[in-house]
């Protein structure tokens, strides 16, 4: 209750004061830059705000007519005139163009905005709002119009316009980079795709030449085993001959024995046939002493027992032979015995190495190795023959030691010869390189035996000092998966080879 009346006698404070002032001081007081024009043109009001916003005094703008000079340098009507003479919807497009509209919160006002390049130091936006003033009969008696500075609108406004420019801009020029971007990429994707399709392309001729290269080093492999057993062919011969030819021999002595025997055994069946008597013994006996009778029947037994030897050697031989080029079986894994293999490749070789160097066995206790025998054979093989063709004229010494590390087994060849010089030894495993003279070596022996000892999943270690001779040594694992086997995936069987 008590704050009622405090707020009803505040009103009352506040009507006397505004009774006593007059229009006048409301319209001096308004922070609206306001100016008001009669029918005539001529200014009657311009207030406290609008000399500050304009920069001119009102004693030179009351009285006076030609506002527009005010604003426009030049004599030209404002919205106020325009409306004091009616004229606002004829002309009014003329002076303000599409800047101009009606007001929304006064009837018969309009609003509009320009820029004023003679106002203040760089000039300023402003905001019009002009509307008709009538007496209480209705009729036209001036025009009020305000002003306000917008100019700081204007520059944000301007501002925002040239930065929403300026990111439309970039908008435009990133999405034309980006479209660009794109052909590019479009074109880079067929370009790939293109090179993929020719990679794919070169792919399956690759394999095709893979597998052309995996036939022609099968048949390189084969043409080496042959070259090598043709080189060894003389050898083998000369071995096969020396037993052959003292067989001949024995047996041609037999035949002659058997001629001798026959004709005793003839003069026996004589005598029993024709003579009982005693007397007629004595031919007999000098024909036995003559023949040698005694004699053949020690030394008959000993030529059928070289005779034999002979023939068992030929065999051993042949067989040898046969098991180092496994002629009558398949490129399958087996367990087989590497001392065996040995043996058989070193019997072969004989020919080739017995003029040159002795060889000295160093065998240790190693279990069957899961292997192609043939193949193996054919490392032995090479290694042994150029470690028999790198001694000198002096006769050397050939070791052939065996092993077992772990799960695998090893074998070396070591010869007494000439060594391998530094410059040479990076390409001792090259294809066709050799260091013999031509027609003398194809240089596939060690490349061959290289590429053997990888598919069996070993390695092949060197050891070389020019003059004091050259060791390999081949390291094989004694059973790996079934699936690493490249050249048979039947199961592993033990073998005699």
């Amino acid at each position: 209750m008590q704050s009622t009346k405090k707020f009803e006698e505040s009103q009352k404070v506040v009507a006397g004061g505004l009774h006593e002032l007059n229009t006048s001081d409301f319209f001096e007081g308004s922070p609206i830059a306001t100016v008001v024009i009669n029918t005539d043109h001529v200014v009657t009001h311009y207030n406290k705000a609008c000399e500050i916003l304009l920069g001119v005094p009102a004693h030179e703008i009351i009285g006076k007519s030609g506002l527009g000079k005010l604003f426009y340098g030049v004599e030209r009507p404002v919205m106020a005139d325009l409306i004091v003479d009616s004229a606002m919807e004829t002309i009014i497009s003329d002076f303000y163009q599409n800047r101009f509209r009606s007001s929304s919160t006064i009837p018969d006002a309009y609003e509009a905005e320009g820029y004023f390049e003679n106002l203040g130091d760089k000039g300023r936006w402003l905001f019009f709002t002009a509307a008709p003033l009538r007496n209480p009969n209705g009729e036209l008696v001036g025009a009020i119009e305000t002003l306000q500075d917008i100019t700081a609108r204007k520059i944000s406004e301007v501002a925002l316009m040239k930065a929403q420019i300026e990111i439309e801009q970039t908008v435009a020029q990133r999405t034309a980079e980006l479209a660009e971007l794109n052909g590019q990429l479009i074109k880079d994707v067929r370009r790939r795709e293109l090179i993929e399709l020719e990679l794919l392309n070169r792919n399956g001729e690759l394999n095709t030449l893979n597998d052309k290269l995996s036939v022609a080093q099968d048949y390189l492999l084969h043409s080496e085993k042959l070259a090598s057993i043709g080189q060894l062919a003389a050898g083998v011969a000369h071995e096969i001959n020396n037993p052959i030819g003292y067989i001949f021999s024995n047996f041609g002595m037999l035949e002659e024995y058997q001629a001798s025997l026959f004709e005793m055994l003839q003069a026996y069946e004589t005598f029993e046939a024709g003579n009982s008597e005693k007397i007629a013994i004595e031919p007999l006996i000098r024909l036995r002493e003559k023949l040698e009778i005694d004699f053949l029947k020690k030394d008959v037994p000993e030529l059928m027992k070289e005779s034999r030897e002979g023939i068992e050697r030929v065999r051993k031989i042949v067989q040898d032979l046969k098991s180092f080029s496994h002629s009558d079986s398949r490129f399958d894994w087996q367990l087989s015995s590497l001392h065996q293999g040995l043996d058989s490749t070193l019997n072969v070789v004989n020919n080739e190495i017995k003029y040159r160097a002795d060889v000295i066995k160093e065998y240790g206790d190693i279990p069957l190795v899961e292997c192609v025998m043939s193949q193996i054979n054919q490392v032995i093989m090479n290694l042994v023959i150029n470690a028999s063709h790198a001694i000198g004229p002096e006769r050397g010494k050939i070791f052939i030691r065996t092993g077992r590390s772990g799960d695998n087994v090893w074998l070396e060849v070591e010869d007494t010869g000439s060594g391998i010089p530094k410059e040479v030894l990076p390409r001792i495993f090259d294809p066709f390189y050799t260091t013999k003279p031509v027609g003398k070596g194809t240089g596939l022996g060690l490349s061959l035996s290289y590429g053997i000892v990888q598919k069996h999943h070993g390695n092949i270690e060197i050891e070389t000092e020019v003059g004091r001779g050259t060791k390999f040594r081949v390291t094989l694992p004694i059973r790996h998966p079934v699936e690493l086997q490249i050249f048979n995936t039947e199961a592993v069987t033990p073998s005699n080879s």
